[in-house]
């Protein structure tokens, strides 16, 4: 009897040899790619409504928590050893050496922020699990196209328990920082009038 057994085994990478590829040079300088769950992924290009909203939001949040956390744009965090996603907003905790010695881990972050354009059911599913696996406990998914913005609480190595979906007109707190009372809107892109 002959083995039908056709599953693929994929080759992952941990965060040292995604690194030293980078250094090899093996990535072009144009080629946009993060290490997610030992995969390496090719991000979609930004579009303007995505690069207004990033603004806007780390604007917002540099004003709003001042010196409580640091703000960091579309920079690595570690997970683990296969995974160092570059979300596009993340609030971790202040760092006496600004984060020159490592890249932030899941401990000393608040909340992470990916803002989607074209990439919504990469972020909203995909990365919510390897957020989730990691600890992260307050994950929002910003979505420029509907409007909304996704917030996954209460993580399990499973996923999310808690999934919340707000409308434009929705405020929201970050669960390290409840005192903060943040409008759904004042993170999206205005909406031009014709």
């Amino acid at each position: 009897m002959q083995n039908t057994d056709t599953t693929l085994k994929l080759r992952l990478w941990t965060v040292e040899e995604y690194h030293r590829m980078a250094e090899a040079g093996i990535f072009g300088a144009d080629e946009r790619v993060e290490l997610l769950e030992g995969n390496i992924i090719w991000m979609s290009a930004k579009g303007t409504a995505h690069g207004s909203a990033v603004g806007r939001t780390n604007k917002l949040l540099q004003n709003r928590l001042e010196n409580r956390a640091w703000v960091s744009i579309q920079d690595p965090v570690k997970l683990n050893e296969r995974s160092e996603p570059e979300p596009d907003i993340a609030v971790v905790k202040v760092d006496p050496l600004d984060y020159a010695d490592h890249h932030p881990t899941p401990p000393e972050v608040y909340l992470i922020i990916e803002v989607a354009d074209s990439s919504l059911k990469l972020d909203c599913e995909t990365k919510a699990k390897a957020y989730s696996k990691a600890g992260i406990k307050d994950y929002w998914v910003l979505d420029v196209v509907s409007r909304q913005l996704y917030v996954f609480r209460q993580p399990t190595q499973e996923g999310y328990q808690s999934k919340l979906i707000l409308s434009e007109d929705g405020t929201i707190s970050p669960l390290e920082f409840p005192d903060l009372q943040i409008a759904v809107l004042e993170m999206l892109p205005m909406v031009t009038l014709s």
